[in-house]
């Protein structure tokens, strides 16, 4: 696989992943999603849901079994925001590696490509969906509201060398690429 295919989401959400609404997980077919935590759940230095995440876990629920894979290795942190939402999880992931991914998948009962791996990093989340033939969804970092500076040094080098390798990640509401993966 050449880089830019491994770096390419097949969609780009403009927005959190609260964007990420019932009508796209149907339309794409989907019967999982694996859910990163930090960032794209909830802000880096939150231990809990918010209430408008719980909501959205509610109203998907019901169309896709769910599971939360963190590179985080704080079963304090991680473990809360899992009970928060009644969902299993894993924590200490080491994406882009495969493993605990696939550990999820195995649970779900589900093959990769009906799996959409959900994240806000290219280089981690992007990646280890797209080796594992799922459908990688790319979304913005949920960041906490107090925090001044919206800069993020590393996902911006992400998209730098992204670009450079050949993959489009400029975001675009709804964007949706490779289709033909499904």
């Amino acid at each position: 696989m050449n880089w830019n295919r491994l770096l390419q989401p097949d969609l780009i959400l403009e927005g959190s992943i609260l964007n990420l609404t019932p009508e796209i997980i149907q339309q794409y077919q989907l019967k999982g999603l694996v859910l990163d935590v930090d960032e794209t759940l909830v802000p880096v230095t939150v231990a809990f849901a918010s209430n408008e995440l719980q909501e959205w876990i509610n109203q998907i629920r019901p169309l896709v079994k769910i599971w939360l894979v963190s590179n985080n290795i704080s079963e304090n942190r991680i473990g809360s925001i899992a009970r928060s939402l009644d969902l299993p999880y894993y924590l200490g992931a080491a994406k882009p590696s495969r493993r605990k991914i696939r550990q999820a998948l195995e649970q779900m009962e589900l093959p990769a490509h009906q799996v959409a791996m959900v994240g806000d990093r290219l280089f981690t989340d992007v990646i280890v969906g797209n080796r594992l033939g799922m459908f990688s969804v790319l979304v913005e970092p949920i960041i906490h509201p107090d925090t001044v500076m919206r800069f993020h040094p590393i996902r911006n080098i992400e998209v730098v060398i992204s670009e450079i390798l050949g993959a489009s990640i400029t975001p675009k509401k709804r964007r949706v690429t490779n289709v033909n993966k499904m």
